[in-house]
């Protein structure tokens, strides 16, 4: 009898099926979350130990309280944690597949017409759940915890750290055409001795000094724009290139369509683009329509990047089950081999990419989904040719 033929018989007496089998599903689920709870717990008590090791000693050097000591460790582990989650989850994975494979059980759910995908479905919806939960990890729990973490490691040497953070800040704005220079910013307030510089490009493309402007006092109004007040402005020539008679102004407004930055982003810019949440990096590409394109390519690099990383978890169950099903009779040992490699490549891919996009050698949309897109495929041709 062909192989055709045979195949035909086998679908006609034994149709895969993708209804509810609560019974199997709860069982997978149960023998998956045993691994993944050990090894969620495993990996984020070796980060634990790995920041006691770095920053134990500073705290011991300062003297510092035992509650202190405490709340910096745990404003550490968000950002521990949402790296171990999509390793965790892939070595589960692999360990709970590979560990039915060794009992038979894999060929046992496949001979009842089941296919790697619904014997695997308890599963992928953990791994959808923890993607979520890494997603809001990134966007919302990091960024304040790991801002928590360095206030109190700073305040170690200097209490008053958090005051004068923002003494002396300097800006340039997006189009690089305004330089701005605080000696007290205060966010939410008016700030006080501010100096702005506003540039031009000329025919040559070279960056000249338009005007110059010295306020005792500055405050944006979303509505109206930046108010300066008690402000000296000194205009440039614009050919001889030397300054003109300093002009006082009791109060000047320059409308947003001339200077849209506001101080949430003067703020934002200070900070590390890594450190952002990527609506906030949304909103500074939005907003600033005349971004240099150096800039612009950086943060749209960051972006892409922050958006495909949380769909590693759910990846690592689409690249886990076919892997563990392939190596079911090599043993466990070879599947979590397998499962370090596909990881460790994943990784290097990422941060290569994430380097080129940042640098400009490659668009910000390769450069941030390039890898989750190859893998993606990887692990989709790997279940297609197992599932059928």
């Amino acid at each position: 009898m062909i192989p055709k033929e045979i195949k035909k018989i086998q679908q006609a007496t034994c149709r895969r099926t993708f209804f509810l089998l609560p019974t199997l599903d709860f069982y997978v689920l149960r023998e998956f979350m045993i691994p993944f709870s050990v090894l969620m717990f495993a990996f984020t008590l070796l980060f634990l130990i790995g920041d006691i090791f770095n920053d134990l000693s500073d705290f011991l050097e300062y003297k510092a309280s035992f509650q202190v000591t405490a709340r910096y460790f745990i404003a550490k582990m968000p950002g521990n944690i949402r790296f171990v989650l999509p390793i965790s989850v892939l070595l589960a994975c692999m360990y709970t597949l590979a560990n039915f494979g060794r009992n038979k059980e894999i060929t046992a759910m496949r001979s009842s017409g089941l296919s790697l995908i619904r014997c695997g479905l308890a599963i992928f919806f953990v791994g959808f759940v923890v993607m979520l939960v890494n997603f809001w990890f990134n966007e919302l729990l990091v960024p304040q915890t790991e801002q928590e973490a360095v206030l109190i490691r700073e305040k170690l040497s200097n209490p008053k750290y958090e005051e004068t953070m923002y003494r002396m800040l300097q800006y340039r704005s997006a189009d690089k055409l305004r330089d701005w220079l605080f000696q007290n910013f205060d966010q939410n307030g008016v700030q006080h001795n501010v100096i702005l510089k506003k540039y031009y490009f000329s025919a040559e493309n070279d960056k000249i000094l338009e005007w110059d402007l010295r306020a005792a006092q500055a405050k944006f109004d979303p509505k109206t724009g930046w108010h300066f007040y008690h402000a000296v402005r000194t205009m440039y020539h614009r050919t001889l290139h030397l300054p003109g008679n300093p002009e006082k102004i009791p109060e000047l407004v320059i409308p947003t369509k001339e200077m849209p930055e506001q101080p949430e982003d003067i703020v934002n810019a200070v900070r590390p683009p890594e450190e952002l949440p990527s609506w906030i990096i949304y909103n500074l590409l939005h907003d600033n329509a005349s971004m240099v394109p150096t800039l612009r390519g950086m943060y749209e690099t960051i972006l892409y990047y922050r958006l495909a990383f949380p769909t590693v978890c759910f990846l690592c169950v689409f690249l886990g089950l076919p892997l563990a099903a392939k190596n079911e009779r090599a043993g466990i040992f070879l599947s979590i081999i397998t499962a370090v490699g596909v990881i460790v490549v994943y990784q290097l891919l990422t941060e290569i990419f994430l380097v080129l996009g940042k640098q400009g050698f490659v668009p910000p949309i390769v450069g941030g989904l390039t890898p989750t897109i190859v893998f993606l495929f990887y692990g989709w041709f790997f279940v297609v040719r197992k599932a059928g």
